[in-house]
């Protein structure tokens, strides 16, 4: 038996997300596919972080187990031969048994993009909202972030965790290429927390709330106080580092 780890890159327009599902589309679905019609095994494909419908991934990771003595170079290229164009094997490697794509993960970087003007290239990848924002207190406010907190303020109300406690050890907001872009690096993240915390900043530049508000509503831990949830569009899984 051999455990494969994989680096996917997709693009979430068309998905129903990452997680399989027996009637409609997914990533998870799609890889396992390419590796049974390559290998002809039937495998369950891990992945490190379970992306929403609309959401993109340029470093997703992945792992799966199979028998089959086939080299890496040929199982790469057969997966990306087979594989629809919206989602490709960026590498691959044979790792050991015990690595798991979720569980040995330390750490998982997000990025949300934002644009206040109108774009055509691209713009599947962006949230376009063209209000005025006082971007100077969203980036001030992100300093309440850091740290092992918790973040159920943050989560999907029906989520099924052991618990809400995230260690956030990046948080911040910049400008770029014309883009609002949001960066956040975390231990973990629950469902829906990095859109619900950009739709609760967005409230805060545009002065519908106040940062002594930002800090009520992450001390109550109660999502129903906090912000709305930001496309999926804007959102992309960057990177997870081991």
């Amino acid at each position: 038996m051999r455990n494969i780890k994989i680096i996917i890159e997709y693009d979430g327009t068309n998905f129903n997300g990452w997680q399989f599902q027996p009637h409609h589309r997914s990533v998870q679905g799609e890889l396992q596919r390419a590796v049974k019609q390559i290998t002809g095994e039937q495998v369950s494909i891990e992945g490190a972080g379970r992306t929403d419908t609309g959401v993109h991934a340029r470093g997703q990771v992945g792992n799966f187990k199979i028998e089959k003595e086939i080299g890496l170079p040929e199982l790469m290229k057969g997966l990306n031969a087979v594989l629809p164009d919206d989602v490709r094997v960026k590498s691959i490697d044979e790792v050991d048994m015990n690595f798991h794509s979720r569980f040995s993960a330390k750490e998982r970087r997000y990025k949300y993009y934002m644009v206040q003007h109108p774009i055509s290239i691209g713009r599947q990848y962006y949230w376009y909202y063209p209000h005025e924002l006082d971007f100077e207190i969203m980036k001030s406010a992100c300093c309440l972030l850091i740290g092992q907190k918790n973040f159920r303020s943050f989560c999907l109300s029906r989520a099924e965790v052991s618990h809400y406690i995230c260690e956030v050890r990046k948080a911040e907001w910049y400008e770029k290429d014309g883009a609002m872009i949001f960066e956040i690096n975390a231990n973990r993240f629950l469902h829906n927390m990095v859109r619900t915390i950009v739709g609760t900043f967005v409230n805060l530049g545009r002065g519908r709330i106040t940062y002594d508000d930002l800090l009520s509503i992450m001390e109550k831990e109660d999502r129903r106080v906090a912000g709305f949830s930001a496309p999926a569009e804007g959102l992309c899984l960057e990177e997870v580092v081991y």
